[in-house]
């Protein structure tokens, strides 16, 4: 397999972990970006003792200034990025009557605005170079809808929305554009929420369990190989038969 620069965003969470772990046991050269300091090289020497090496930026991903010196602090140090995995992202759950303009604001930005501020200054030069993959990290209650998660919802759909028309633009470009649409993962963010909670929501899923963050990097892994340019504007949902939808 050819190694390439991939940007994982948010890789320092538990599916960016999983991602960044999956991306460079592949070979590639695996940066992502960080806000705390502290707790990204934390993060880092983790990663290394496992023997996965990580080019760390700092990025706040809802700034498109952040984004741009973002870019290019990880095209100085590891080279121009190919792969591109829009996964970072935020919750500020509430039912709408309650929600606050700044809690749907923070959390657009940081979802679906960020697709543009972070793939804005990539996309030239894959189309230059005729190659690269670019992956969005929705989820299923963007195809479903959540009580309580209205901003959170809209942005995650929103964000299909942008891999189509992206994908349309740049496919003879040898760009492909695809979603991945995880359903409930265990993370430690999910694994928080209290055992009679997740216990109702392990019910509706047909499989029986919650996804495993490695099974979500290795759907987006398989969206960044060659043998997978074929395949654009698609959706694959990961959520276990919880949302059946087309």
């Amino acid at each position: 397999m050819t190694q390439r620069t991939a940007l994982v965003t948010g890789g320092t969470g538990g599916i960016g972990t999983a991602i960044v772990r999956y991306l460079a046991k592949q070979g590639h050269r695996v940066a992502t970006n960080y806000r705390d300091e502290a707790k990204a090289e934390a993060w880092r020497q983790k990663m290394a003792k496992d023997g996965i090496e990580v080019c760390m930026v700092p990025g706040d991903v809802a700034d498109p200034t952040s984004c741009e010196d973002m870019i290019n602090a990880v095209h100085h140090k590891c080279g121009p990025v190919d792969i591109l995995v829009n996964n970072a992202g935020i919750t500020r759950d509430t039912t709408f009557h309650k929600m606050t303009y700044q809690q749907w604001m923070d959390v657009v930005n940081t979802n679906l605005n960020a697709c543009f501020n972070v793939t804005r200054p990539v996309i030239e030069d894959m189309r230059t170079r005729k190659w690269g993959r670019i992956v969005q990290i929705s989820s299923i209650n963007g195809q479903k809808g959540q009580y309580g998660q209205a901003n959170y919802a809209a942005a995650k759909a929103g964000m299909h929305g942008f891999t189509i028309s992206l994908a349309q633009e740049n496919a003879r470009f040898g760009i492909t554009v695809n979603t991945v649409s995880p359903g409930y993962v265990a993370t430690d963010m999910v694994m928080a929420v209290p055992e009679e909670v997740r216990e109702k929501i392990v019910v509706q899923i047909p499989v029986g369990r919650l996804g495993k963050p490695e099974e979500i990097a290795h759907a987006v892994a398989f969206f960044t190989t060659d043998e997978a340019s074929w395949i654009t504007g698609a959706n694959l949902a990961i959520n276990g038969g919880h949302y059946m939808g087309w």
